[in-house]
């Protein structure tokens, strides 16, 4: 049984009516697009579950983004098994990302307030400051493509080459 509730606060009936879905379809996500090939991406990991591609506005040199292909719009949505193998794709892209860069740690992160769709930031820190969003700005492609040629590199070295696109603007498996 559905409860209605009519306009009135004071007013609740039960109803045996199912609800009706009135939602229009959405558009898919920018991440969507991107994985699809709709807009362009600098990817450095494909697997069946999830890619992981260069954010336009890095905070630090070397930022990317681990996105599962399925559109799940936040963290607490997506099954267990898909966030433990985002988090071992983070942790294998940190890896890479702490020799290549030289940084102090890695930094991870789950925010999700500004695309529908689940994504995992993975960063080079130096500094506390570096996981402050306000930290991001807007990368010449040149140095975007510079970071995650080196950072493709340094998957294939650590043995996930088979991860890594053949091309660095597609999300294709090998």
């Amino acid at each position: 049984r559905w409860l209605v509730v009519d306009r009135a606060p004071s007013t609740v009936e039960p109803s045996t009516e199912a609800p009706t879905e009135t939602a229009e379809p959405t558009e898919p996500t920018v991440f969507t697009r991107i994985i699809n090939g709709e807009i362009p991406g600098r990817f450095v990991w494909a697997d069946d579950v999830c890619v992981a591609f260069a954010t336009i506005e890095p905070q630090t040199r070397g930022h990317v983004l681990v996105v599962p292909r399925e559109e799940i719009a936040s963290y607490v949505d997506a099954p267990e098994e898909t966030v433990a193998h985002l988090a071992v794709v983070a942790q294998r892209i940190a890896a890479a990302q702490v020799r290549v860069f030289d940084a102090v740690r890695p930094g991870i992160i789950v925010v999700g307030l500004d695309v529908p769709h689940l994504h995992v930031h993975v960063l080079p820190l130096y500094e506390a400051s570096d996981v402050n969003p306000s930290s991001a700005s807007a990368a010449p492609a040149d140095d975007l493509d510079a970071a995650m040629t080196e950072l493709r590199a340094a998957l294939s070295e650590d043995g996930w080459g088979a991860n890594v696109p053949s091309e660095l603007g597609s999300p294709a498996l090998a």
